[in-house]
């Protein structure tokens, strides 16, 4: 379970998040939604240390994230797959995914075979900087490089922003596959409600900086959609 309580941060003197309040359920896919500004992005920066909580408790399972570094989080568990990817450009394939190996509690020194599995482009494309792959090689590479770690939570910052509709639909086929398959915890962050509708099992609204709605992806209505999604 990740219980986030009270969540409260400020960019210096404007508050983003207030009072916020979400669970996600083990083994579930859950996607957090809403118009752009209303605080999507600084949550998952705020569960992942990048940003300072102003007050407010992040729990996985009993453990408190809250004072516990940046570098630390992905020994509890988490792999994080920032908006724009945030690749290493000059390193290659190979050498971005072998970022993520000192994480493993095997201690494995090879990127393991399910990473090539789930996106053979890479093993393809394995000696090529990071740089010189396109924008959905680019973003497999980000997942794979969060995959290498072993998460048992995979959280993603709007990954089909600008990717052509084939890779979309391949992303969107990896992520059934670890959720459903795998029991993998999947947080995504996404603005196309097709997408959303077709890999989410739950949905959260997010208004200013709150959650305002929740609930299994099927209640998911019209009603609720034009209140906090339409533009």
């Amino acid at each position: 379970m990740i219980a986030i309580q009270q969540l409260n941060q400020k960019y210096g003197g404007t508050q983003i998040l207030w009072d916020l309040d979400l669970q996600v359920t083990p083994g579930s896919c859950t996607c957090i939604m809403g118009r752009n500004g209303v605080g999507k992005t600084t949550l998952l920066k705020c569960l992942m240390g990048l940003l300072p909580v102003a007050s407010g408790s992040i729990k996985i399972g009993d453990q408190e994230l809250i004072g516990l570094s940046a570098e630390r989080r992905p020994y509890m568990g988490i792999g994080y797959v920032p908006q724009g990817r945030e690749i290493f450009p000059m390193l290659t394939v190979e050498e971005n995914l072998r970022l993520g190996l000192p994480v493993r509690k095997d201690k494995a020194k090879q990127v393991p075979d399910k990473i090539f599995e789930l996106f053979p482009v890479l093993a393809d494309m394995l000696h090529r900087r990071g740089g010189d792959l396109s924008g959905g090689q680019q973003q497999q590479l980000a997942i794979g490089r969060a995959l290498v770690l072993e998460p048992k939570v995979l959280i993603l910052d709007e990954p089909n922003e600008g990717i052509q509709p084939n890779i979309v639909k391949q992303i969107g086929d990896v992520i059934i596959k670890l959720n459903e398959t795998e029991g993998l915890t999947v947080i995504l962050v996404e603005q196309k409600l097709g997408f959303a509708r077709r890999v989410g099992k739950e949905f959260r609204l997010m208004e200013k900086g709150r959650v305002v709605a929740s609930g299994s992806m099927d209640k998911l209505s019209d009603q609720l959609i034009a209140q906090h999604l339409a533009v």
